[in-house]
């Protein structure tokens, strides 16, 4: 009998902060949990099972006011598990690598804290706390196990993370992520591509290759070229329609890769590399190893072998020492590079980084700048969407009660991801499409943040991660996570949207 078949296990629940890597790490927690005995808590679960017995925070250290967010949340679970004899609670993540037995002595409710090395341990960590009834802190310098040869628990059943690579080898002066997560290691090759398989084979469509500088793939393994032929192999595999990746660096990006993608029918046209700022000067401070002019040219050299890729980014207002003029040259790079979208950033001082010591910039000017670039990207984005109006796109359907916009209710409308990960509302019509479906539709209307198709569709194609979400429906026993981090028969919802932070890329 399953976890969740059991009517005495207990229930976890894991709250997933910060960046893409930590939206993976809670996959593993929540694989770990499940052969642990765990079961995903639920608010309907039972009459009685409002609370779950065990609350994981995932935490981000990026953010300046992370650890804020984290003291309030953990004072709200405190009054819960007052109310609820042998509750646990658990800290993991960024912040949890880098304030150690500070969390314990400002929330001694916690039962355990958990580090980025050694998410593997968290379950021995619970019942140890639990028989000696006193917090277990547990934090490693180096990572032992690999965190993909663990459990997973994936939270979509057509779309899945692989992680080839964990940590940095950069060195930027706003960034403490290195610290946290430690040197590059990278997958072998032959590694990376048998989950692959083994997700397509359980009905997964789409991956994202996931590292913290992604492309600087194979520094560990003594070949440069390695993630341009990882991205090729890919292609290789049947069954397998869609391959992403994030984030790369712009100083390890090269032109075998560009080739790749545009060689390759399966990776998608799309790119999201961090910019960090516009300015040179900026970026010599920030240790950014790339100039403008080499950014817009890596960005040139994409559209000339893919005219329909979509560019996002991630950009810095306000690092220290920044003047109008090198704000002004960052938005300049925002009209060049005309930018699909781009998360924006305040700086935020960590300490502990190079820049925590160099003097900030007032609040107000650095809010006021942050609006009017995110005017620009806001104007640039509606004028790159407008461009799409009257064109075809391929859609990849979301999971219906995930990921559909507030007016999709009311106008029957579905919501699905362009092979360029744009984001289309779609009239299906008397099609009964279901999530992981593809279907190609045509834009009617563009709005800065998404796209709209109100014509009827093009054209439908049922997929086997259509009939994996199909067969999960009304399904109540959840069935154990294996190794090699991939479930059993796939997985939950579209890739989630997080607060991608602006870190070590």
């Amino acid at each position: 009998m399953t976890a969740a078949a059991t009517p005495t296990a207990k229930t976890y629940e894991v709250r997933t902060y910060g960046c893409q890597m930590n939206v993976h790490d809670s996959e593993r927690l929540s694989g770990l949990l499940e052969t642990a005995g765990y079961a995903k808590h639920t608010s309907d679960a039972d009459e009685g099972a409002a609370i779950p017995d065990l609350v994981v925070f995932n935490t981000c250290a990026v953010r300046e006011n992370a650890d804020n967010k984290l003291y309030g949340n953990l004072g709200h679970v405190a009054s819960l598990k007052a109310q609820h004899p042998g509750m646990q609670v658990a800290v993991g993540g960024c912040l949890a690598q880098k304030d150690r037995d500070t969390i314990t002595k400002r929330a001694p409710w916690v039962d355990v804290v958990f580090g980025t090395h050694n998410i593997g341990s968290l379950p021995v960590l619970l019942e140890r706390a639990r028989v000696q009834e006193e917090s277990q802190v547990e934090i490693l310098e180096s990572l032992e196990v690999f965190p993909s040869t663990l459990p997973t628990k994936r939270d979509s059943v057509f779309a899945a993370w692989v992680s080839i690579s964990v940590g940095c080898n950069n060195t930027c002066t706003f960034c403490i992520v290195p610290a946290l997560r430690g040197k590059e290691k990278d997958r072998r090759p032959g590694d990376v591509l048998a989950e692959v398989e083994a997700l397509v084979a359980d009905g997964v469509v789409e991956v994202t290759l996931l590292g913290q500088n992604v492309n600087a793939y194979g520094v560990e393994l003594g070949d440069r070229f390695a993630f341009g032929k990882l991205l090729r192999a890919c292609g290789e595999i049947e069954g397998l329609e869609r391959v992403r990746f994030t984030s790369p660096h712009p100083k390890d990006f090269t032109d075998d890769v560009i080739a790749a993608m545009a060689e390759t029918p399966n990776v998608m046209p799309q790119l999201h590399m961090p910019l960090q700022s516009g300015s040179d000067r900026v970026l010599k401070a920030m240790r950014r190893s790339y100039r403008k002019e080499k950014y817009l040219g890596i960005l040139d050299r994409v559209r000339q072998a893919m005219p329909d890729a979509a560019i996002t980014t991630d950009i810095i207002v306000g690092f220290p020492g920044e003047t109008e003029e090198d704000f002004a040259e960052t938005l300049d790079v925002v009209r060049q590079a005309r930018f699909a979208s781009a998360f924006t950033f305040q700086y935020s001082r960590r300490p502990g980084t190079p820049a925590a010591d160099l003097p900030e910039l007032p609040k107000e000017v650095v809010q006021e700048r942050y609006m009017r670039l995110a005017a620009a990207v806001e104007e640039t984005a509606w004028a790159e969407n407008q461009r799409l109006e009257g064109r075809t796109v391929e859609l990849l359907v979301s999971d219906h009660s995930a990921a559909g916009g507030r007016k999709d209710h009311e106008t029957q409308r579905l919501t699905g991801r362009a092979r360029d990960n744009r984001l289309v509302h779609f009239a299906p019509g008397g099609h009964d499409v279901r999530p992981g479906d593809l279907v190609e539709v045509t834009v009617t209307h563009a709005a800065p943040h998404h796209l709209v198709s109100d014509a009827e569709v093009v054209s439908y194609r049922r997929t086997r991660a259509g009939d994996a979400w199909e067969a999960r429906q009304g399904r109540t026993e959840v069935r154990p996570a294996v190794s090699l981090g991939m479930p059993s028969l796939g997985v939950p919802a579209p890739l989630p949207v997080v607060d991608a932070p602006a870190c070590a890329r």
